[in-house]
């Protein structure tokens, strides 16, 4: 098993969480939701001797799209959505970035499917279909690590919000219940916001569910 390292830039006006899946034997890396500043991400990586393989995204909206086109030109690699973010993506409306005053559109270039598992930069990663924040969210979880990265799915003892286009407080709900309580306890949660927290601490702690 490859060596794993996780590390975060908080990037954008409403301070999204972009992570960065290290493969330490390799320094290659992952790029997870670049939200804003794609150039300086790129800069930030590459000039710490890193090798960008890929982006991941977690959901369309455009605090955590808006760095997609700069990485993407600039590495030379392919992104990755979930298959049914596709339309909401390319929608400003939908994306919601008209909505607060910087309308942006993008495109993914590989859609994953709910329990696929990518084999990229040497990790093994689970696609999760989680709907109800937005309809074609997912997480992505590293079982040997311990490690899901899950967007506005899932915050510190809160929940992503279900009043955008796209939304559902019931799947949101669902999605949570069934795709990720059922995690083991001591996996640790990558939110699109906030702090790192635990699944078990959610099932305890979790006003929302």
């Amino acid at each position: 098993m490859s060596d794993i390292k996780i590390g975060r830039m908080v990037v954008g006006a409403v301070q999204t969480n972009c992570y960065f899946l290290q493969n330490t034997d390799t320094n290659e890396v992952l790029v997870i939701d670049p939200g804003d500043k794609g150039k300086k991400i790129y800069e930030e990586l590459t000039g710490r001797g890193l090798k960008i393989q890929a982006v991941l995204l977690t959901h369309g909206h455009f605090d955590h799209v808006m760095g997609v086109d700069e990485i993407r030109n600039l590495a030379g690699v392919s992104v990755y959505l979930g298959e049914h973010e596709e339309k909401l993506i390319s929608n400003a409306d939908l994306n919601v970035s008209a909505m607060f005053g910087t309308p942006y559109t993008t495109k993914a270039d590989v859609l994953v499917k709910d329990g696929e598992v990518l084999e990229l930069a040497g990790m093994k990663i689970k696609v999760i279909h989680t709907p109800g924040h937005t309809c074609g969210g997912v997480c992505y979880y590293l079982e040997e690590e311990g490690i899901l990265i899950c967007g506005d799915t899932l915050f510190l003892e809160s929940v992503g919000r279900t009043d955008f286009p796209t939304s559902s407080s019931r799947e949101l709900t669902e999605s949570v219940h069934e795709k990720l309580f059922t995690l083991p306890d001591d996996v640790y949660v990558y939110p699109g916001h906030g702090p790192t927290t635990t699944i078990e601490h959610e099932k305890t702690n979790n006003p929302f569910l």
